[in-house]
């Protein structure tokens, strides 16, 4: 990847500096433009950013109460940050196993500050809500008055679904965070964009989370290069992965959720213990060369395990059949 970066045109250009820099600055400019937002700022991490825009609508709001899925990323990956890093509280709307219906929402009657969606939520097959649920869910957040954030870690890949713009997905929202690492294959990094005012007061929290490097400019070459030649591909790495999980869907003990998928991620639900899906997976790797996963997440039954596929231009290498033929190998030796 260093090698092909350094063969990109714009690294030739001068390095950023603590934020700085013809390169950060256009590029900033440019995914503002595809969400439709005035202002964009490029962070390190989603992490950082996300908790950046929660602090700052909750503070405007007066509320220090934000709510979210409770399978959301902050509520799973991020040690509880937003209450120890900046005294927020949380609650969670609706269950695990399924969407954030409006009904949840307006069942809530605290007080909310920030209101997080996650568009797809990931941890449940990235699974999409329906356009009109969408717009129902964000109209009772409006009425609550609450401020709307969009976690769009994978935006890019949720797109191809409603068949709408991004800046028409992100004008529900007050702010919206999108990564570079994930579906466009950059090294890391985040954007937040939003308002003019409110990237100004981002900016200067990013400062106090340490995440104004000396120079960004790796991460904003990759972040470049995925949108402008992975971008292009998503709707195309979905109708694949809409193709996979139907043959998954018939090899016996098999479960696929979302059937059909959303976007180019779903989960796979194979019948076994993680220690010897794993091994075999691992043994046919070594025998034939493809890599279908290295390691299974547990399930709540013992003998069933999930496995997060994802379609990109790697699967593009294999076939459905020979995808097929590893996977029935892999549950029924």
């Amino acid at each position: 990847m260093l090698a092909e970066l350094a063969a990109y045109p714009d690294a030739a250009l001068d390095a950023d500096r603590y934020g700085q820099g013809a390169l950060l600055d256009s590029f900033e400019r440019r995914i503002a433009t595809e969400l439709g937002k005035e202002s964009a700022v490029f962070m390190p991490s989603g992490t950082m950013a996300q908790l950046i825009a929660l602090r700052i609508w909750c503070e405007r709001s007066g509320v220090s109460r934000i709510a979210y899925h409770p399978l959301s990323h902050l509520a799973v990956h991020e040690a509880q940050a937003f209450s120890m890093l900046h005294g927020l509280s949380s609650i969670h709307v609706g269950t695990q196993v399924r969407l954030i219906a409006p009904s949840d929402l307006a069942a809530i009657r605290d007080r909310i500050g920030a209101f997080l969606v996650e568009l797809p939520q990931r941890e449940i097959g990235a699974q999409l809500p329906a356009w009109d649920d969408l717009l129902e869910l964000c109209k009772v957040a409006r009425e609550r008055e609450m401020r709307l954030h969009l976690d769009g870690a994978r935006l890019w890949e949720a797109a191809p679904h409603y068949g709408r713009s991004h800046a028409e997905i992100a004008a529900l929202f007050d702010s919206v965070y999108v990564s570079f690492y994930k579906g466009l294959g950059g090294i890391a990094g985040a954007v937040l964009a939003g308002d003019a005012d409110f990237i100004a007061e981002a900016r200067v929290w990013q400062h106090r989370h340490g995440g104004r490097l000396v120079s960004l400019y790796p991460f904003v070459l990759a972040a470049q290069r995925g949108f402008e030649e992975r971008l292009p591909r998503m709707a195309g790495y979905r109708e694949r992965a809409r193709a996979i999980a139907a043959r998954l869907a018939e090899i016996g003990g098999v479960h696929v959720n979302p059937n059909p998928p959303h976007t180019n991620t779903f989960h796979v639900l194979l019948p076994g213990t993680k220690e010897e899906l794993e091994g075999r997976a691992h043994a046919i790797a070594r025998e034939t060369g493809v890599w279908s996963f290295g390691s299974l997440y547990p399930t709540i039954w013992p003998q069933l395990c999930k496995w997060e596929f994802v379609t990109g231009d790697a699967t593009a290498d294999v076939s459905d059949d020979e995808i097929v033929a590893i996977v029935e190998q892999i549950v029924a030796p």
